[in-house]
């Protein structure tokens, strides 16, 4: 959504440190600490989202610092067995509480992670990765500063019309019938996630997993909003149209740019690989 030089410069804006007050009272001597804010550049840019979502139109957001309260969120076992951790984290370092974590476009709310990792610990991130090549493990530290968000594509070169709603209107190849979606939210993942957890076969779950975001993001077929029948229409739809409609929606949703270059220390192999996301992200040893 910019050019590289500019990637995610927006993740240090507005870093001035917490600033500690003196305050005395009838007691003696006390601080009080700010905490620092930071502005945090939108993927979306605020232009996907209705018109009455407090994001509309809105390219930045501002969010705390991560603290030791925070930390203590990511760190609670009863939060991270339900798998909310992450999410209620996010939500308190939102200053405008009318923002809700689920109701973010996914792009936006991973962006918000990678700004919380970055002031909670830092912007190298030392992780286990496997080399494409000779399959040697490597330690490698990715530099989270970096990172930027992917450039908008025309939705003329898409096939897609927007409407005045933030939602979209394509046709598919194969069926020709005019199909109106939406862009995933923090909430559909979420749901999506609970689905995959609870089916034990891995391979049901990758088919499950695409059937499961189309019926989620697809609000009519030609016109008809009954969810049964659009529910019905995913499950029979051929697969060059199923999979038309997901690489729309893959090019369309506003991302972060999480693509790095890596050397493996072994063979000196290099290739761009998206940064992953594991245990040690928010939970560095």
């Amino acid at each position: 959504m910019r050019d590289n030089e500019e990637r995610f410069s927006a993740l240090h804006g507005a870093d001035s440190p917490a600033v500690a007050q003196q305050s005395s009272g009838g007691d003696g001597i006390g601080l009080n600490f700010t905490s620092p804010t930071e502005i945090v550049e939108l993927p979306s840019k605020g232009r996907f989202y209705p018109k009455e979502h407090p994001l509309h139109g809105k390219e930045e957001i501002e969010i705390k610092f991560m603290t030791a309260k925070e930390e203590d969120i990511l760190t609670s076992k009863a939060l991270i067995k339900k798998g909310i951790a992450v999410d209620r984290m996010l939500q308190n370092l939102i200053l405008d509480k009318s923002i809700k974590v689920e109701d973010l476009l996914v792009g936006d709310k991973n962006a918000l992670i990678v700004a919380a990792r970055i002031s909670g610990y830092g912007e190298e991130y030392e992780v286990e990765v496997t080399c494409p090549s000779c399959e040697e493990k490597n330690k490698h530290t990715f530099d989270l500063s970096l990172l930027g968000s992917k450039e908008l594509e025309e939705l003329e070169e898409l096939a897609v019309r927007e409407t005045e709603n933030g939602t979209f209107l394509t046709r598919l190849y194969k069926t020709n019938v005019e199909v109106e979606f939406r862009l995933l939210y923090g909430k559909d993942e979420t749901a999506i996630l609970n689905e995959m957890t609870m089916k034990k076969n891995k391979t049901l779950q990758v088919e499950k997993n695409s059937t499961s975001q189309l019926k989620r993001i697809i609000l009519s077929v030609n016109g008809i909003t009954d969810k049964m029948q659009i529910s019905s229409f995913v499950d029979n739809m051929p697969a060059i149209d199923s999979r038309q409609l997901r690489t729309v929606l893959r090019r369309l949703n506003p991302e972060v740019d999480m693509n790095q270059t890596f050397e493996c220390a072994s063979c000196g192999h290099e290739e761009e690989m998206e940064v992953p996301f594991t245990v040690e992200f928010f939970w560095p040893k």
